[in-house]
């Protein structure tokens, strides 16, 4: 049997898939991504490979913002590429997504995609924090809470906040100042999601709206933006199978192929 890997050296965090030749998913991986990401690589892949009892991987593709200085790869790729590939394994298989929308640490992305997981075309958010990863780790530590939680918080909600600011900084003392009204942080929170759905609308293109809508990343953990998500597009909205990982799937997928 034949495993290949796929690096997704993110902004925040490092992710590590394996597949076998059959394109199952193995193993899947996180780590911080640190100050030296070919150690973080290197620690991450070494302990997969002993867990899963593998002794030789026979390719392995990088993609992310770091992939160009990841020694470990034999070759490496762009993140839209990746997340392409990915979805070809992480849909659910009675879904065909046209459009994914994956948020990550530090920026947000729609990809279109044809009927053959082809990229059409994709937008990308990455000059500003907000409807990001990093957005809802600043209100869920203001709001004295963790990542995990502030979905399901936020679907407690009954009267959800306008929170209108699309600058973080901003957007933060908006929160400050909603606490200080004494506004439930359960309204906080749904009226964050809803904001975040909001702005990463925006950026669709209105002529690509075909097919399933599918979510990856670790935004796509999160229930309650999920169905933020479903509330300001009405129509339902999938997350994928190891949604963090969707990248590093990807990458591993095309390692299959050039390996």
């Amino acid at each position: 049997m034949k495993y290949y890997a796929g690096l997704d050296g993110g902004s925040t965090y490092l992710k590590a898939a394996i597949l076998d030749e059959n394109k199952r998913v193995i193993r899947t991986c996180v780590t911080n991504t640190g100050i030296d990401n070919n150690a973080a690589a290197k620690r991450l892949l070494s302990k997969m490979v002993n867990e899963c009892g593998i002794q030789h991987i026979a390719y392995t593709m990088a993609t992310g913002y770091s992939r160009k200085i990841l020694e470990l790869a034999d070759d490496d790729v762009s993140e839209i590429t990746a997340h392409a590939y990915g979805v070809r394994v992480t849909a659910p298989r009675e879904y065909r997504p046209g459009m994914i929308v994956d948020i990550g640490g530090q920026d947000s992305k729609i990809i279109y995609l044809d009927s053959n997981y082809s990229v059409k075309n994709f937008s990308m958010n990455d000059k500003c924090a907000a409807g990001t990863g990093k957005f809802m780790e600043v209100i869920a530590q203001i709001l004295e809470t963790t990542i995990d939680q502030v979905g399901s918080l936020s679907l407690e909600s009954n009267a959800p906040c306008d929170i209108n600011s699309t600058c973080v900084v901003f957007a933060q003392s908006e929160v400050i100042s909603l606490i200080a009204r004494k506004y439930d942080r359960r309204d906080i929170l749904s009226g964050m999601h809803l904001s975040m759905a909001k702005r990463i609308i925006k950026m669709m293109k209105k002529s690509e709206k075909n097919g399933d809508v599918l979510m990856t990343g670790g935004g796509a953990l999160n229930i309650g933006l999920r169905k933020a998500f479903e509330d300001e597009l009405m129509r339902d909205v999938f997350v994928a199978n190891h949604p963090q990982f969707n990248g590093a799937i990807g990458a591993a997928l095309l390692a299959s192929e050039r390996g």
